[in-house]
Formats: C-alpha cells, sequence, structure tokens
C-alpha cells in the first residue's frame, strides 16, 4: 500500500466532510508494530501531491489551509 493508497482508504471510511489525522495514515501504512512515525514523511509527501492534484483539502481546527504547515487535518475535496 502507498501513501496515498493510505489516505484515500482511510477518507473513503469516513463521512462526507470528514477529516483523518496524518498520522492514522502513517499508522496504517506501518502496521501493528511498525514504527508509524517513520512513515510519517511519506505521507506528508503523499498529502502534498493529493492537494496539488485538488484531490484533498487541509484544515486545521476547522480553518481552511491552502499548504501543509505545522498540524494539519485531511479531507477529501
Amino acid at each position: 500500500m502507498t501513501p496515498e493508497d493510505a489516505i484515500l482508504a482511510l477518507l473513503a471510511q469516513r463521512a462526507a466532510g470528514a477529516t483523518i489525522c496524518p498520522s492514522e495514515a502513517a499508522r496504517l501504512l506501518a502496521g501493528p508494530q511498525g514504527d508509524w512515525r517513520a512513515e510519517m514523511e511519506a505521507v506528508h509527501a503523499a498529502t502534498d501531491a493529493l492537494v496539488d492534484r485538488g484531490t484533498l483539502c487541509l484544515s486545521w481546527k476547522g480553518v481552511p489551509m491552502q499548504k501543509r504547515r505545522g498540524p494539519y487535518r485531511i479531507a477529501r475535496r
């Protein structure tokens, strides 16, 4: 599974308008015994690519974000 696949799979399981934390995708990639923190760079890169393609949007505490910076949540566009 790629980081993009993990992000999209998690969002597919959520209601419309719901968000995920990027660490959820990293944990899915790492598996139950894996080091999810080691997956975060790949998740951030995949998030950036999906945002650039218009597939995702970002927010923090309900405020839309144009680019990833600091903490963020991921939603389908």
